[in-house]
């Protein structure tokens, strides 16, 4: 199947309150291109270069996510246009994005990464952690950057029981913080959770952003 069948396929598979971050890492323009074309405007990256080359080469109305990794001395690079940042999990790249997003007079939105997987690889916070952001004196002065959901990712694995409960207690940390620090926010929205592999329990689950790159354009390729 074509890029675009495949974008076809995908988004008619998404709930109402799900939407779909094509994730075009080590992906040539044209593909993204062909996406584009097929009327998908959201992408996601992890790569800081990359992402910045093709925000340069590519049509504006593209809505661009960072999902990777970030390290702060990077986020100068990415501030000037990125929507959403996936992949936050410490007050000190917060700061960081506050203090480059103030200089561009913009809120940039981010959502708390949380570890829920079992593979000690995988970043993000627990529970109590995101509370001590939250709590956090020098976090509530931040004018902007909002917190706008969580962000996780399951275990790689063939036990969907498992997935399926990793990110239910997502869905869980989402409804606390929620209830307790958001419940008058309604930009705090956003669970972005599920991959290509996993995606179609993740939507069962709650998510509202499904991140999926191999599905939609084949195997990466790394140089």
């Amino acid at each position: 199947m074509s890029i675009a069948e495949n974008i076809k396929r995908i988004t008619s598979e998404l709930g109402e309150n799900t939407r779909l971050v094509a994730v075009s890492k080590t992906k040539p323009d044209e593909d993204l291109m062909e996406a584009y074309n097929a009327g998908q405007r959201l992408f996601g990256e992890n790569k800081v270069q990359e992402l910045a080359g093709k925000y340069e080469r590519l049509p504006k109305d593209i809505e661009w996510h960072f999902i990777g990794h970030l390290q702060t001395n990077k986020v100068k690079y990415i501030a000037p246009f990125v929507s959403l940042i996936h992949g936050v999990d410490s007050l000190k790249l917060l700061k960081t994005i506050n203090k480059e997003a103030k200089k561009k007079d913009r809120v940039i939105d981010c959502l708390l990464q949380f570890h829920i997987a079992t593979e000690s690889t995988k970043f993000g916070l627990n529970r109590e952690e995101a509370v001590a952001i939250l709590d956090d004196e020098q976090y509530r002065s931040f004018e902007n950057v909002r917190i706008a959901g969580v962000m996780g990712m399951a275990t790689y694995t063939d036990d969907k029981g498992q997935v399926r409960n990793e990110f239910r207690s997502l869905k869980k940390i989402f409804d606390d913080l929620k209830a307790e620090y958001f419940a008058d926010k309604q930009y705090f929205k956003e669970i972005s959770m599920g991959m290509s592999g996993d995606y179609k329990i993740a939507i069962e689950e709650g998510s509202t952003l499904v991140r999926i790159g191999s599905s939609i354009f084949g195997a990466r390729v790394y140089n």
